[in-house]
């Protein structure tokens, strides 16, 4: 039985994975839980669990939520808070897998320290290796550490690889849905609202995420994942929009050969394979094969989603450039969805920002961090710049 720590258990993925845990029982079991601030379902998953650690965001909801523990005779369970709390979680010793599915930067410190004491990763956190990528990838090899991809694409891509070996493959297919707006007039791009883009034709995900899949950031941040985890130059890395989101990313061989991996479009699939592996284990999640009856694929415009063109070019540039991308997109994000930016404004801040970055590669998570930190500011300014011209 492989023993669970959930960084990010009260998110989507989170959620997911205790299920894929209620499911097979025999085969896993949740020890250590980072529940963020949702402090009611936080209570929930330690009932229901019994975790050794949970950490949450605060000193003062870890209080609330070790006093509510104590109300309700749960007992034996560690309560931890913050960043250093989330590292506690991700290193227990009795750990033997992580899955990392703290959105944006907060996870990355965690994921990396779960490295470090040679967990096996399942990794739902792209910004991690979009961040740190280098860093993560070489501590990974030293200590033989499996990173196993959670994204539904990186995820079919680790399956239709597992046919070939490195040097015989020519290039992967990451598949695209093109979002809401990817037959939206151009000329209606600059009155498009958050609660239009949060409004995905396929998937159900968090607001950030939504609104990177509208803007194709989201694949574009997938495309240096991909860079990343496979060891491949950005020109190797292709998109191809898909609509129907039936075949999740494909395989291209040099003998010319294409391997597709699909199924249905549940994120508890992708999780339990990076769970079981190198098993796989019998589960629910049937594919109807009418979906087949359809399938388009198209080149993404790059003029209707600009922020592709943008990660194609931080990919070759530097990581500097990919923390920058990262960062100032959330920035812009943030500023979207509370009414303060256009939606375009978003790929125009990055843009930006992304301009005023030199090429550098961080030599230590703090560094990561820092400049994360810088790119964050140079988008704060730069929106701020924006409002007083068109004030």
């Amino acid at each position: 039985m492989k023993k669970i720590a959930i960084l990010g258990s009260t998110g989507s993925i989170g959620t997911s994975t205790l299920s894929i845990c209620e499911s097979h029982p025999e085969h896993f079991h949740p020890i250590a839980l980072a529940a963020g601030s949702n402090l009611a379902l936080a209570f929930e998953q330690c009932v229901r669990w019994r975790p050794q650690v949970i950490s949450i965001s605060t000193e003062a909801l870890a209080a609330e939520l070790a006093a509510k523990l104590k109300a309700a005779g749960v007992i034996g369970v560690e309560v931890v808070h913050g960043t250093a709390g989330t590292v506690r979680v991700a290193t227990l010793p009795e750990v033997d897998f992580v899955v990392a599915a703290i959105v944006g930067v907060a996870g990355l410190e965690a994921t990396y320290a779960a490295v470090l004491a040679g967990k096996d990763i399942g990794l739902a956190n792209k910004e991690a290796l979009v961040a740190a990528g280098d860093l993560i990838l070489a501590a990974a090899r030293e200590r033989g550490v499996a990173l196993l991809p959670i994204d539904s694409e990186h995820n079919a891509i680790h399956q239709a690889l597992r046919a070939g070996t490195a040097n015989e493959v020519k290039q992967i297919w990451l598949t695209a849905s093109g979002g809401p707006f990817r037959n939206t007039p151009l000329a209606d791009f600059e009155h498009i609202t958050p609660a239009q883009a949060l409004k995905h034709p396929t998937w159900v995900m968090g607001q950030r995420i939504t609104i990177d899949s509208a803007t194709m950031l989201n694949k574009g941040l997938e495309i240096i994942e991909a860079c990343r985890l496979f060891n491949l130059p950005p020109d190797r890395v292709k998109v191809t929009v898909h609509p129907q989101s039936t075949i999740h990313s494909l395989v291209e061989y040099i003998d010319g050969s294409i391997l597709a991996q699909i199924s249905v479009t549940n994120m508890r699939l992708p999780i339990l394979y990076a769970m079981a592996y190198p098993e796989r284990l019998s589960s629910d999640l049937i594919f109807d094969m009418a979906a087949l009856a359809q399938l388009d694929f198209q080149q993404p415009d790059l003029e209707r989603f600009p922020c592709l063109r943008l990660s194609y070019e931080a990919a070759a540039a530097s990581q500097a450039h990919c923390i920058a991308l990262n960062a100032a997109d959330e920035i812009a994000v943030a500023s979207f969805l509370k009414g303060e930016l256009p939606f375009l404004g978003i790929p125009r801040t990055i843009e930006r920002v992304l301009a005023l970055t030199p090429s550098t590669s961080p030599a230590s998570i703090q560094e990561v961090l820092a400049l994360d930190q810088h790119a964050r500011q140079q988008a704060r300014e730069v929106i701020a710049q924006n409002q007083a011209v068109t004030a």
